[in-house]
């Protein structure tokens, strides 16, 4: 359950690193439309009870599964949808990944029980904006809430090390590069965009984007150039490809 006594820890993947200083201000400009999906009435209550206190944040509707969550975010139109992953019938993935083809103004924020990397990928694949667990704290998840608000992903600091396992693997090749990371990162030196290297693996463009951020730090390369030069070193493409 969502504690409000939590601290947070700050991680690579929060709001001031992504957006940098004094962005949480920018974004409390704007009040966020949010709209709630639990199968549990106490779990949807207590957040709703929760996000309530937050000025900047306003609940515009509540369900209690998959169809009447498509439903409801068809009429409202909120600017971020907390859909729980673990509804039966339509569960939360499906639920996000028909969001993300019918509403793409639409931000969504997947919670889970569990912080395991299964999970995280297939929120991933489906197209959300964000991943929390259910022991975030409400600091945390109002700072999702106003990140993908604001277009960005978010990844819950508590799974923040199983971003890296997801990616990273056990393999010693390349620094460690899995082989997914390997394809993603001869595509980018070959000069694909993050929409064409989704259709090219076959996954999402928000794999793509996680994909490529843990790539530049597991590299330490942050920008397009470097990569190209690490892969012709690295032998994954040649000058005349």
């Amino acid at each position: 359950m969502l504690s409000p006594r939590t601290a947070v820890p700050r991680t690579r993947l929060d709001i001031a690193s992504i957006l940098g200083p004094g962005t949480e201000e920018k974004l409390a400009v704007k009040q966020i439309r949010v709209l709630l999906v639990d199968h549990h009435a106490l779990i949807r209550g207590g957040i709703r009870a929760l996000l309530e206190k937050l000025p900047e944040l306003e609940i515009v509707a509540e369900a209690s599964d998959g169809p009447e969550a498509l439903r409801l975010i068809r009429q409202h139109r909120p600017d971020v949808a907390l859909i729980e992953s673990a509804m039966s019938g339509l569960n939360g993935f499906e639920v996000t990944g028909l969001v993300k083809k019918e509403c793409r103004t639409v931000h969504v924020i997947v919670l889970s029980t569990y912080a395991d990397a299964e999970c995280l990928r297939q929120a991933l694949d489906c197209g959300a904006d964000g991943y929390l667990t259910m022991t975030a704290s409400v600091a945390e998840l109002e700072l999702a809430i106003k990140t993908v608000a604001n277009g960005q992903t978010y990844i819950s600091s508590f799974v923040t090390r199983l971003v890296e396992d997801f990616v990273r693997g056990n393999h010693e090749t390349l620094k460690g590069l899995t082989p997914r990371q390997r394809e993603v990162l001869k595509l980018i030196a070959e000069g694909k965009s993050t929409k064409e290297i989704a259709l090219a693996l076959k996954i999402s463009v928000k794999t793509v984007e996680t994909h490529r951020m843990l790539l530049t730090d597991r590299l330490d390369i942050h920008h397009t150039a470097g990569l190209v030069q690490y892969a012709i070193k690295a032998g994954l493409i040649r000058l005349e490809d």
